[in-house]
């Protein structure tokens, strides 16, 4: 059940940092996707952080000065209602999402000049959207125009995420709970992937696992859109066609998450698809769960954002030297940077309302230090695409491991570890899957999970 009183408290948080200045928030807007047919309709992060409200054509301002938060919503219409479904309407609204007053969106261009006259600061997300940038000039230029009376416009613009994406990134326990019931979403998911596969299945019937058990479970939908990449697919980092063909000796590499009240999951595993990692296959991915439980070792409060992919690059970087994939030492791969022909992206990124979640990586110049309340993912691959100077028993081998952490004063809780992910785990709960008596009993457990 959504607790209001967060986002309550949160806007009052936000309050007492504005000063004598106003900030406003507009949701995301309904997006067509063709002709008269719609995307499912998803909030803006920044705007649901501090409201908690979901429907579209809304507006937050805050006010320093007053302490005061107005919300501006789509009217109360039984007629729309029938067509479109429940509409809160101004007056439900406040009552329920704390809000010292509501008017209809319909309202916004007479009352936003009044709301931001005489405000020292207005902050606002400059440059996020080009239709709001006009709105916003045109309130500006309507306080302006009243200057012979004494009413003044805001002599500075600030941009409002800086504010927002500052409480965004320490996850209070509201949202943490909401991550981990994301998280373990995710996880069952995966794990019915992995007892789903077979060879001569397609990628896309792997996919309707995961949706299924998504919506079954409750998340609203896919945090992103799922990869389902076998054999060779496994080494394009975004592929997202998932139509192959999986074949026996082939790995499966699934990246996928979900969205729950707004949170995201992120989790990616590779797996064999005939159930029994085979030749170099197995000691390709040992080498990626060992670059991965280095980079999980390193996170702790106070370590740089950076220390993680450093500790990973380090496992994976030798790991290479030993498989004949680079040449010369592990320092002058690592320095060199030709261990990137095999691992070409980061160790990871924050997590939480965005799948790519806000905050800086960087401060003044030097990495971020981690804090307790920070999300993250921890994501360490390799991908060996087929060439001359690369052994053929390498070829077409794509692996990444994918769990989401969060910081604790003891290091990190990794919420994701439930998704089976050593050798021995992945290989165990394949060959049982062979098992029709052992399937029949994992669906009805299922069912009533």
């Amino acid at each position: 059940m959504t607790d209001y009183t967060v986002f309550r408290q949160r806007r009052q948080r936000v309050l007492e940092d504005l000063g004598e200045g106003v900030a406003i928030l507009s949701t995301a807007p309904a997006q067509v996707r063709n002709r008269d047919s719609h995307y499912p309709y998803r909030f803006d992060s920044h705007f649901y952080y501090l409201s908690g409200f979901p429907e579209p054509e809304a507006v937050v301002v805050l006010l320093g000065a007053t302490g005061r938060a107005v919300l501006f919503c789509r009217d109360k219409d039984m007629e729309r209602e029938i067509w479109d479904g429940f509409r809160y309407g101004p007056a439900a609204a406040a009552d329920l999402f704390g809000f010292d007053e509501a008017y209809s969106f319909s309202e916004l261009d007479e009352r936003l000049p009044g709301l931001i006259a005489n405000q020292k600061v207005l902050h606002y997300a400059l440059g996020a959207e080009a239709g709001w940038d006009q709105r916003v000039i045109g309130w500006l230029n309507a306080v302006r125009e009243q200057s012979r009376s004494g009413v003044a416009a805001p002599a500075e613009v600030r941009d409002v995420r800086v504010l927002v994406d500052a409480m965004r990134l320490i996850k209070d326990d509201y949202e943490q709970g909401l991550m981990r019931a994301s998280a373990s979403i995710a996880c069952a998911a995966h794990r019915r992937a992995m007892l789903a596969t077979r060879a001569g299945q397609y990628e896309y019937q792997v996919e309707a696992e995961f949706l299924h058990e998504f919506r079954r479970r409750g998340a609203q939908s896919p945090a992103y859109t799922p990869i389902v990449a076998g054999g060779a697919n496994a080494c394009v980092l975004h592929y997202v066609e998932n139509s192959a063909l999986l074949r026996g000796g082939d790995l499966l590499l699934i990246d996928a998450g979900c969205e729950l009240d707004g949170y995201a999951s992120d989790i990616t595993r590779t797996f064999p698809v005939g159930g029994r990692f085979g030749g170099v296959q197995r000691d390709v991915y040992e080498l990626v769960l060992a670059a991965q439980t280095a980079a999980l070792s390193a996170i702790r409060p106070g370590a740089p954002w950076n220390a993680p992919h450093e500790a990973a690059v380090g496992v994976l970087a030798q790991g290479m030297v030993d498989f004949g994939l680079c040449r010369g030492t592990v320092d002058s791969v690592i320095e060199s940077g030709d261990y990137r022909r095999f691992y070409m992206h980061r160790t990871g990124h924050w997590l939480g309302l965005d799948v790519h979640d806000v905050g800086d990586y960087k401060t003044d110049g030097a990495w971020r230090n981690l804090e307790v309340g920070m999300a993250l993912t921890v994501e360490p691959g390799c991908y060996i695409r087929p060439a001359d100077d690369v052994p053929e028993a390498f070829w077409n081998i794509g692996i990444r491991i994918e769990d989401d952490v969060l910081v604790t004063a003891q290091g990190c809780d990794i919420i994701t570890a439930a998704a089976p992910k050593t050798v021995a785990q992945i290989e165990a709960l394949m060959t049982a899957a062979a098992d029709p008596d052992f399937i029949a009993g994992q669906l009805e457990q299922d069912l009533y999970a």
